[in-house]
């Protein structure tokens, strides 16, 4: 090895807690010797956040408490729960509305038709009394009460029914002992109704008891010559 030659330094640490000469203990390297005052820089370098103070920490929101949201939810589900049922209410309301104009229409374009059929009805039942109803007309007679019978229509007023003014247009009226109550004993024209509701009156003949009955008895005499007048 020549002179000229850098020889490497070497570096000796003593790492021994205990002094040999004095005999006293070494602090660790980086520590703080016993009794020093810790140096606030370093001191705070090393502290950790959880060795931060308390009051330096940052501080978690206290949720809202949980009985407050809770009524808040059921009151809101109330509301809604309110308007669907007054929705739904009306909604029904509104389709019972719809069906009964429907039925209405329905029911009024019906008596319309039949009531335009009626009058060829009464050719048909001429015809028929004549013995002309044979043949193609006949077989168009029996299409046209066909039609009357799909829309439910039907013929009422026979001889020998009790007189109902409702039903019962009176054009004559006799007496006899025949009879003890006003009765059509003549139908000079069949009367139509379809369910509850007459479209055209039948006229008939009256026949009245000629002993009216005892006013006792409760019963009160029909005036087929007051329905006539009408």
């Amino acid at each position: 090895m020549s002179s000229g030659e850098e020889q490497p330094r070497v570096v000796i640490r003593d790492k021994r807690r205990i002094d040999p000469i004095s005999g006293e203990v070494r602090a660790p390297a980086g520590e703080q010797p016993a009794g020093a005052r810790p140096d606030p820089t370093v001191a705070g370098e090393q502290m950790s956040e959880q060795e931060m103070p308390v009051d330096d920490q940052p501080q978690a929101e206290v949720p809202p408490t949980a009985g407050a949201a809770g009524d808040d939810l059921a009151a809101q589900l109330a509301e809604r729960t309110e308007d669907l049922q007054r929705v739904t209410a009306e909604y029904a309301n509104y389709r019972r509305r719809v069906d009964r104009d429907r039925t209405l229409v329905v029911d009024q374009a019906a008596e319309r038709f039949a009531t335009g059929l009626i009058p060829i009805v009464d050719d048909i039942e001429r015809a028929r009394d004549h013995g002309d109803l044979t043949g193609a007309f006949k077989l168009v007679a029996d299409r046209i009460l066909g039609l009357l019978d799909g829309l439910g229509v039907a013929a009422f007023g026979k001889a020998g029914d009790e007189f109902d003014p409702s039903l019962h247009e009176a054009v004559m009226h006799d007496t006899s002992p025949d009879v003890t109550v006003p009765t059509a004993t003549t139908v000079l024209r069949q009367g139509f109704r379809r369910g509850d509701r007459v479209l055209r009156t039948a006229m008939v003949a009256v026949t009245e008891p000629e002993s009216p009955a005892p006013a006792g008895d409760g019963a009160v005499p029909a005036d087929p010559g007051a329905a006539a007048s009408d």
